[in-house]
């Protein structure tokens, strides 16, 4: 985890769990009314912030909604689309795994996403989503070695505006570290909440590719990717290269984590590779995941010999056929036209006859 920020007498100490979960810096330094309750599974592991010592205070999500078990960014955080005038909760769960008994405060708070990290706003910062959203217990006292429950509830109002919102729901201690300065620990979870019932498509594009060399002379790779869809997107995946004139393959490669993406948004995400890769050509393939969403980039990049950066180089979508969304609406167009001759033959028959 980075050092703490000092902002105040007090030094703020922030983590959002999930998959992926860059560190957001409270100091704001980048880093009808239908009841939703019932059909709803367990969801992920605990991600634990570190307070003082050994152990810390770790938050989990205990819900999922049930057409969305089966995805990991609904698992991981408070991920909905809603009508306005529906109120949804979600059961969280505190854990402490300190020696000792903590103070938990729990409260929502706004959040932005910026320069592909997602960030909490500091202290108690209000935006449209955290002032729709409630916790049943703004206070816990947790035990050592411990949980606790807690509700939180999200309120559309039924004036709200279409578009997606984004929060956090922190878990938050404060303590002494004895030289006059109070540390606090926080560890929360995202909330990404679209609002208007539609469920925008979830989509993006690699724009380029770029094989450059560190001043190490190591070789990594700038894939930048661009959010062409209607949601945010949590960025992970892995890239594989062969090369272009021989037998040579190398990978896969993880992506650096932490990339998340609003709608219209452009950020690279990047690959750190073995030191033994060659110069190249290289047929480089790119595949990334947002959830259950999954699509697949190639391009064929370059490394320059020595400490620099190759040209980039334009990355199309691998296969380059049409998506089974497509397809699909396609047959059905042929199935009613071949159902409408059909009919037209069968009417011309009865005529005749």
């Amino acid at each position: 985890m980075s050092a703490p920020v000092t902002v105040a007498a007090a030094a703020v100490i922030g983590a959002l769990a999930g998959p992926s979960a860059p560190v957001a810096w409270a100091a704001g330094t980048a880093p009808p009314a239908t009841v939703q309750h019932a059909g709803t599974a367990q969801s992920a592991s605990p991600r634990s912030a570190g307070i003082t010592g050994p152990g810390g205070v770790g938050v989990r999500l205990l819900d999922v909604p049930a057409d969305a078990v089966n995805n990991p960014r609904a698992r991981a955080y408070i991920v909905d689309n809603l009508t306005p005038g529906t109120t949804i909760h979600r059961r969280i769960v505190v854990s402490n795994t300190t020696k000792s008994e903590l103070h938990v405060a729990v409260y929502s708070d706004a959040a932005t996403i910026s320069q592909g990290s997602f960030v909490g706003a500091p202290g108690h910062t209000v935006n449209d989503l955290s002032s729709w959203t409630t916790v049943s217990r703004p206070t816990l006292d947790v035990p050592a070695g411990t949980t606790a429950v807690d509700t939180v509830t999200v309120a559309i109002p039924s004036a709200a505006s279409p578009g997606e919102r984004y929060a956090v729901v922190w878990a938050e201690v404060r303590g002494a570290n004895g030289g006059g300065i109070d540390l606090v620990s926080r560890v929360g979870i995202r909330m990404y909440v679209y609002v208007g019932g539609t469920n925008p498509v979830t989509s993006f594009t690699v724009n380029t590719m770029t094989g450059q060399r560190n001043s190490g002379g190591h070789p990594v790779v700038r894939a930048v990717v661009h959010n062409t869809g209607g949601r945010a997107v949590d960025l992970s995946g892995a890239m594989t290269m062969s090369s272009v004139t021989g037998q040579l393959t190398a990978g896969p490669y993880s992506a650096q984590l932490g990339t998340t993406l609003a709608p219209g948004q452009t950020e690279p995400v990047w690959f750190t590779l073995t030191s033994q890769i060659t110069d190249g050509p290289w047929n480089a393939t790119v595949t990334l995941h947002s959830g259950l969403n999954q699509q697949a980039f190639r391009a064929k990049i370059t490394f320059p010999p020595s400490s620099g950066t190759a040209a980039p180089a334009a990355a199309r979508p691998v296969g380059g056929g049409l998506g089974f969304v497509t397809i699909l609406a396609g047959a059905i167009l042929i199935a009613i036209f071949a159902a409408l001759i059909a009919l037209i033959i069968t009417h011309r028959r009865r005529r005749l006859s």
